[in-house]
């Protein structure tokens, strides 16, 4: 089965994410590839939804982040893109105020995980708005920091308002932040869509996709359980995981239940939801310096697969 690329385009508001978007679907389009949009916006309206061409699919999440308050429309959505529209490639533009683990977290679904390969994440850093940072808010300059170190490239944007020093401290900051993106200078947020494809993924283990990006510490993990586990006994597995794991999300069959249950793990939690119908058991991992190879061992395990 030929997987969905996934790219995921970051950055604060008015960096050039929609500029970025508008010139890769040009480039898309002359390549022939199929491909489809998901654009989130925080108000009730689009407003950049135009840039897309009639005939490339296209989902809008407005009035929240796909984050947080409207995740669940986000997967219904990107369901439908996979299963009707079948893109070779979905290019997801985030809202400027959103956090890179937050949305890989909501796109990856243990429903459709296996079916997705996220190749990376692509921020747009205003270079001006960077250099003057410390003006804004505390959370904002923290946002910017994150939105820089969970990339896997990085158009450092708006390079002609800067003089050639400033251009210098710009890269040198932000290399000293996250020296495994490549980053590059742009005007207009110009940048050839095989910079962009050529993010790479990490390698597959044939039970399981996972996915590094790039050499970058952030990483993705999908596991397909094939048979129930013991309660304590994945407890005990949970508890021996490294702090790196900030979320864990999918579905497991207990030797207890009668149904898979819904299992969500975020900063050492874990929730367990009862379902009632049989869904597939993925389970989705992301985490920060992991070797997802051995996780898997674990797991295995678990189930008495050795």
């Amino acid at each position: 089965m030929n997987k969905t690329e996934i790219y995921i385009l970051s950055g604060f508001l008015g960096s050039g994410k929609t500029t970025l978007l508008k010139q890769l679907l040009q480039e898309e389009k002359k390549q022939g590839r199929k491909v489809a949009v998901m654009m989130n916006e925080l108000g009730k309206v689009s407003i950049d939804s135009d840039v897309v061409d009639e005939d490339v699919p296209l989902k809008e999440l407005l009035d929240g982040c796909i984050c947080c308050t409207i995740s669940d429309k986000l997967e219904a959505q990107l369901q439908e893109l996979l299963m009707v529209d079948k893109p070779e490639a979905i290019y997801i533009e985030t809202t400027g105020a959103a956090h890179p683990i937050e949305v890989l977290d909501s796109i990856l679904s243990p429903l459709f995980a296996d079916r997705m390969l996220v190749k990376g994440i692509l921020s747009v850093v205003d270079g001006p708005r960077w250099l003057s940072r410390k003006l804004l808010s505390p959370q904002i300059q923290q946002l910017l920091i994150e939105q820089v170190r969970h990339a896997d490239l990085i158009i450092l944007n708006k390079a002609d308002d800067l003089t050639e020093e400033e251009q210098a401290r710009l890269t040198m900051e932000v290399q000293g932040l996250n020296s495994q993106a490549f980053s590059i200078l742009t005007s207009y947020s110009k940048i050839a869509v095989k910079q962009v494809r050529g993010m790479t993924s990490g390698k597959k283990s044939p039970a399981s996709s996972s996915h590094v990006f790039s050499d970058l510490s952030l990483s993705t993990f999908v596991y397909q359980f094939q048979k129930p586990v013991n309660q304590t006994e994945f407890e005990e597995f949970l508890r021996g995981l490294p702090d790196t794991v900030y979320r864990i999300k999918g579905y497991l069959k207990l030797h207890s239940s009668q149904y898979p249950l819904l299992f969500q793990y975020s900063y050492g939690m874990p929730l367990y939801m009862q379902e009632n119908m049989n869904l597939p058991l993925n389970m989705v991992f992301i985490g920060e310096n992991l070797d997802w190879g051995e996780m898997e061992k674990r797991l295995k395990t678990l189930e008495g697969i050795h």
